[in-house]
């Protein structure tokens, strides 16, 4: 009786089983290495986007209610104070507010003290690096009263410059407003002071007493 031969599988060499093994087990330590190192990153970005939104509503939360006094006796929205401070000094990081406190990028005449700083202003249709001399204040409730005042008067050459922007009853109206009485060279200024005052709801401040 004939038998037949089973053929002999050929084993998997043990070296090669075993490279195989750690090849597995490299690949899934990384992963956990890397998932590790994303959450690290995820929680370190979240709690740095929690201390810089701490920050700006610190900053707001400071200028505020003086700004609502300022409202109550020149007229200027709190939301149009506060949006201006914003943009014009990035939240107060600027050098010419941290230094200076001047929120405003408010300009200084020659018998006002001031300090020569560069800026950006739109001229001719591209923006230029020009330097210019800008006030020096005391504080900055200093700087926000010197800029209602400015709004409410006028300039020394067009005292009704800005009474558009005073007699504004919405901040859309204000923004507007400052744009086209020449307030900053910036084409898009308006639009970026209403989306600022939408993103933060500085508006709310126009109607708390």
């Amino acid at each position: 009786m004939a038998y037949k031969r089973r053929k002999k599988r050929n084993p998997v060499p043990i070296g090669l089983l075993a490279l195989i093994v750690a090849l597995v087990v490299g690949f899934m330590t990384v992963m956990v290495q890397y998932e590790h190192v994303q959450n690290v990153q995820e929680e370190a970005a979240r709690s740095s986007s929690s201390a810089a939104m701490a920050k700006k509503q610190a900053f707001v939360h400071r200028l505020a209610p003086y700004a609502q006094t300022l409202y109550a006796n020149y007229g200027v929205l709190p939301s149009i104070t506060l949006a201006q401070a914003i943009l014009e000094s990035n939240w107060g990081n600027s050098t010419l507010a941290s230094q200076y406190h001047n929120l405003f990028g408010v300009k200084a005449d020659a018998n006002q003290s001031g300090r020569n700083l560069t800026t950006s202003e739109y001229v001719n249709g591209q923006w230029q690096t020009v330097t210019a001399r800008f006030r020096v204040y005391s504080d900055d409730y200093a700087s926000m009263r010197e800029h209602a005042i400015l709004l409410y008067q006028g300039t020394s050459w067009n005292r009704g410059q800005y009474a558009a922007v005073v007699k504004a009853t919405d901040y859309e109206t204000a923004a507007k407003a400052l744009q086209s009485s020449g307030y900053a060279t910036d084409p898009d200024y308006a639009s970026k002071l209403i989306a600022i005052i939408k993103k933060y709801q500085l508006s709310d401040y126009d109607t708390k007493k």
